[in-house]
């Protein structure tokens, strides 16, 4: 186990401030060591750095805490670190290369005043970038510059710099639009594909920087000189990627922990059995220095494993025998698709991702880059170079019962090209982009002449949901299983409506977590820090977590619900067309070497896409399943199972369908009845209040909330929520509203109110009914925009303190806040009043004023709407055609991707950005009974749709902008859910999928509403050390504060402290003759060295 340290990460503060160093054994070297490979972190006395990007805040952070670590370990440190406060630091110019900054970095060492330059021992960090990379071929020259200018910068510092460690890291940063202009064959990519370039890219520079340490020997000639590379690289566009969302300021903060973590793991000695550790987003192990392995790493200490020593892959055998003899077709061309026979087939097509599109097939186990190259003619599905006796794939089987076949890809390149025909699978695909993919199949199959349309028999074969499996945990909401189901629904619809004459093939998605093996045995030397990238919700769980049996579930539920689909007899309404589930991937079994270790040979170079050798298997397997009856078909792939190809009867001469199986489908399911109402149904059992009623915000359970009230626009004020007709749209059905209606009851109206009455029934505030007879402490007016707000706070305010019913003082008060639409819809006419700014501006005066006057109160500030998919809203009536546009003119009449869309979407995440900037901070943070809470489930907005492209028109009232009482009912529930789940692990979209069941409740562990303060991890109240001959770990304790302990007093006394520890140290140090060693000579020069 890997001696660790352990760092308590809260609202983005990264280091908890102890007495004494957090390792147990710092390793000093009296004299320091003269050999670069017994160089301790105690020893290093300088640090610098090479290549950090001006740009990257994430690297600069990353390098920052590095360098606060290292003091713990070396109070001298020196540091030649560029930042805004570093006077000794060499200055860099913006677009420096590296040898110039290593010429600067070597003259500053030279020329400083406190190194001892043959004494001291130097650490370099050198960093190359991937951005100026591309995959295309003409970019080949660039790839080999950086490489070249990496050696040049290592030359130099090796002639210049004695005593020195350069560690040479690899970082990958957010790419923008530039750098996809720059790579033209880059730009028409989809984002899973656009991800495996660029980790291809990073593995190939790695690999090529790793050659370069071998031919110059590390720059190893002297003793006390050496150069490493980090083996795993530095990506920060990672976490982003699938949302398309920057990180809000506590995940960049996580990230910065993690990569420093990488960082500073990189650096040491490796520990034999290490592996990751489970990170629960609050504690980050970080790896200390053993007494067996106390130093730096180097080539020296610690060889590596070099990837120009990976065995070679044995050639497989990768050709079939053909052992049927009955080949010929029918003797006439059928007119039923279950009488099918192989040699009927005239056309193959198929659609899916990577392992379909071919990437890597052939790939030698040293190319890793290779992988990115599409072998479509090797493609087991849909392949057609050779013939059988070389190249197994289900075309060249299909060619021995009917040689005019077509359709098949042969040789390599993308979808576009004239030699993927039809194989129209693209690289990285999901779900969601199978619809796209078969529209252009069909179109493909209508355009060419090979093909009789009308007449050909076609075989097509759809294989995908990998790439939402390895995503899931990213985005439960966008990868769940409905939206998996309906992307398949609507292709197979699209191929039922279109095709005349055609089988579909639906293969079950593989059994995926299986394939884990390849990344937990480090013998086989796989790159899992790159399938960490490709598919990290499937690698990074550990062993029976909770998120691996996520994992588990999802990608089960993916399998069943194909047989849901199928067995409702949607596609068997002619006799031309069947779908068939073909299951074989069902289960797999990962192949296996003599000596029990996984067959490496069966994985490409990425140890991650399949190679010839295993996708040889598969087609077997697809050929098998189409000849077995259904209910009887095989759902194992075993890959070290010698798979025989199976053959036609005389009595079964057909591929098998349900009517020439017998088989009787399970039917669909029973259709559930009409929807009358959008009630919720409420199953929370820890129901009551506190003992005492609570004078600390941070301790309020929902059951002691006496009054809800709630302040902002139309989306509040219920405006045209249950309009039948046009003139309905002006009313405002306030008891119906998210937020603050309390019509009826919580299993019929579904709102905040109602769901917070199932604890307090005598809850006060809520609006009842239409208009403002019965509005109580609703007081939102539609059409307001911020700038209103504090004229509503002063309404709301007035209205409480005057309510009979309602102790103003003593009663604990809700109010849910959510503006800003308004401001969106006109910010184009009105720009400076309408800015970000004068935004966050106005939610500041509003809060002021209620942290200034009302007692005990919690806000909900609920986070404004990402709005331009209201663009996607259409309804073909004059309520959408003409309103939507009146009343949000600034995002509807822009045309798509034009420069004002484009400034409005920028605005909108401004908006975004200026309010969470405004609670992040301590503004709201002095008094125990408020607190401020921001609920992001609006962030990253989710519109559902029914098919491809049609949004769901039921969540919007008739003018297609206001919304409607289904749409208020998911959002009581997606902001109650936020309400119970705490800051840092808030969901940031909406889940509008209807399910009665929706409703999360407290724990007996969580009993309270969640705020910043109870929102952090709970520490263990006492000590736990273990002995460094165990683990050599050392647990940082928190004590936890009574929760009636004022703000002010750890303030007050920390001021006090610090007085006193500046008075004791000033009187110590008068008292002591001055030295001139080192350390003081640097903290004379520098003032804030330490």
């Amino acid at each position: 186990m890997l001696p660790q340290l352990v760092v308590l990460t809260a609202l983005g503060l990264t280091w908890t401030k102890v007495s004494g160093l957090p390792c147990t054994q710092m390793f000093h070297s009296q004299p320091p060591p003269s050999n670069v490979n017994s160089v301790t972190p105690s020893n290093v006395a300088v640090l610098s750095s090479i290549g950090l990007p001006m740009q990257s805040t994430e690297l600069t952070t990353v390098v920052s805490r590095l360098r606060e670590l290292m003091t713990l370990f070396n109070p001298a440190l020196i540091s030649l670190l560029p930042d805004e406060t570093n006077l000794y630091a060499p200055q860099f110019l913006q677009h420096s290369s590296l040898v110039e900054q290593a010429k600067e970095v070597s003259l500053s060492i030279q020329n400083s005043q406190v190194i001892d330059l043959d004494r001291d021992w130097k650490l370099v960090l050198l960093f190359a970038q991937v951005d100026p990379l591309c995959a295309c071929e003409q970019q080949q020259s660039v790839f080999k510059a950086v490489v070249k200018e990496v050696d040049d910068a290592l030359q130099l510092l090796h002639s210049q710099l004695t005593r020195a460690i350069v560690s040479v890291a690899l970082w990958d940063g957010e790419h923008d639009n530039f750098h996809n202009k720059m790579c033209r064959c880059m730009e028409t990519n989809n984002e899973g594909e656009a991800r495996l370039q660029r980790a291809m890219l990073s593995h190939a520079l790695l690999e090529s920087l790793d050659e370069l340490m071998i031919k110059r020997r590390w720059y190893g000639v002297r003793e006390d000189f050496t150069v490493i590379v980090q083996n795993t690289p530095f990506t920060t566009w990672l976490s982003s990627v699938s949302s398309g969302k920057p990180l809000s300021e506590p995940q960049a903060a996580q990230q910065a922990d993690k990569l420093m973590v990488q960082m500073w793991t990189n650096l040491l000695q490796p520990i034999s059995g290490q592996h990751n550790t489970e990170d629960n987003g609050n504690i980050i192990a970080l790896p200390c220095p053993t007494e067996d392995r106390p130093f730096l790493r180097t080539e020296g200490n610690s060889p590596s494993h070099h990837h120009s020593v990976v065995s070679p892959l044995l050639h497989p055998i990768t050709g079939t025998v053909m052992p049927c003899e009955d080949l010929g077709p029918s003797p006439s061309t059928p007119t039923s698709v279950h009488e099918l026979r192989p040699g009927d087939i005239k056309v193959v097509a198929a659609v899916g991702d990577s392992l379909t599109a071919g990437n890597g097939i052939a790939s030698s186990p040293n190319n890793v880059l290779d992988v990115l190259s599409q072998y479509r003619g090797l493609s087991w599905s849909i392949g057609g170079d050779e013939n059988l006796t070389t190249v197994t794939t289900l075309p060249n089987i299909l060619k021995h019962f009917s040689h005019n076949l077509t359709g098949y890809s042969v040789g390599m390149g993308k979808q576009q090209t004239p030699q993927a025909f039809l194989n129209q699978a693209v690289a990285g695909a999901k779900s969601g982009s199978i619809p796209t993919q078969v529209r252009a199949l069909v179109a493909r199959m209508k355009n060419d002449s090979r093909i009789n349309f009308e007449s050909d028999w076609k075989v097509i074969s759809l294989f995908i949901g990998g790439n939402d499996v390895c995503d899931h945990c990213l985005n439960s909401l966008l990868y769940s299983e409905e939206n998996f189901i309906s992307h398949i629904r609507d292709s197979l619809d699209y191929l039922h409506k279109e095709v005349p004459r055609a089988l579909v093939n639906l293969i079950e998605p593989l059994h995926i977590t299986p394939l884990r093996e390849m990344h937990i045995d480090a013998s086989l030397k796989c790159p899992t820090w790159l399938v960490n990238i490709l598919c990290s919700c499937v690698v990074l769980p550990m062993p029976g977590s909770k998120a691996l049996q996520i994992v588990e579930d999802i990608n089960r539920s993916y399998q069943r619900v194909l047989h849901g689909l199928v067995e409702s007899s949607r596609y068997d309404t002619r006799s031309d067309f069947t779908v068939v589930v073909q299951p074989f991937f069902r289960e797999i079994i990962v192949p296996k070497l003599p000596d029990g270790r996984a067959d490496r040979s069966f994985f490409s170079a990425d140890c991650f896409h399949l190679s010839q050798k295993a996708q040889t298997l598969m087609a077997r397997s697809l050929w098998n399943n189409m000849l077995e009856p259904l209910g009887n078909k095989t759902t194992l792939q075993d890959f070290s199972a010698d798979t025989v190809l199976k053959c036609p009867t005389k009595t079964s001469p057909y591929i098998r369908t349900y009517n020439n199986s017998d088989y009787i489908y399970a039917g669909p399911s029973p259709t559930p009845g009409p929807i009358t109402n959008w009630g919720s149904d409420f199953s929370c059992v820890d129901i009551a209040p506190s003992e005492t009623v609570p004078t600390s915000v941070h301790n309020l359970r929902p059951a002691d909330i006496k009054v809800v009230a709630a302040l902002g626009d139309s989306a509040t004020a219920g405006t045209g929520a249950k309009a039948k007709n046009l003139f309905d749209l002006n009313k405002d059905y306030k008891g119906v509203s998210w937020s603050i209606g309390g019509d009826k009851t919580l299993e019929t109206v579904t709102t905040l109110p109602n769901i917070l009455k199932k604890f307090n029934p005598s809850l006060k505030g809520f609006s009842k009914g239409q208009g403002s007879r019965q509005k109580a402490f609703n007081v939102a007016v539609p059409g307001a925009k911020t700038s209103e707000i504090p004229v509503q706070v002063k309404a709301l305010i007035k209205a409480m303190r005057e309510h009979t019913e309602v102790d103003f003082e003593k009663d604990w008060k809700l109010v849910t806040i959510f503006v800003g639409v308004n401001d969106l819809c006109n910010y184009c006419i009105d720009q400076n009043n309408l800015s970000p700014m004068n935004y966050s501006h106005n939610i500041m005066l509003s809060l002021d004023m209620f942290y200034k006057e009302v007692p005990r109160l919690l806000v909900n500030l609920v986070a404004i709407l990402q709005i331009d998919p209201l663009k996607s809203v259409t309804r073909n009536t004059l309520g959408c055609s003409l309103l939507q546009r009146t009343r949000c003119p600034c995002v509807i009449n822009p045309v798509e991707n034009s420069p004002e869309f484009q400034e409005i979407k920028r605005i909108n995440r401004e908006y975004q950005a200026e309010i969470q900037h405004l609670i992040s901070g301590n503004r709201y943070n002095g008094k125990e009974d408020f607190a401020v809470v921001l609920q992001p489930f609006f962030h990253n907005s989710f519109i559902p749709h029914i098919g491809e492209g049609e949004v769901d028109s039921s969540f919007f009232s008739l003018d297609c902008f206001h919304i409607s009482e289904r749409a208020h009912a998911e959002m009581a529930v997606a902001l109650w859910n936020n309400m119970l789940e705490p800051i840092g692990r808030k969901q940031t979209y909406n889940n509008f999928t209807y399910d009665r069941s929706k409703i999360h409740c407290p724990s007996e562990n969580n009993p309270f509403i969640f705020t910043e303060i109870n929102s952090l991890p709970s520490p263990p109240v006492t000590p736990t050390t273990t002995t460094a001959a165990s683990t050599d770990t050392t647990i940082i304790p928190l004590y936890k504060c009574p929760s009636s302990l004022p703000v002010w007093v750890p303030v007050i006394v920390g001021i006090v402290s610090l007085l006193a520890g500046i008075v004791i140290a000033s009187l110590i140090l008068a008292s002591c003759k001055p030295h001139k060693s080192k350390v003081e000579k640097a903290v004379e020069m520098k003032g804030t060295l330490f």
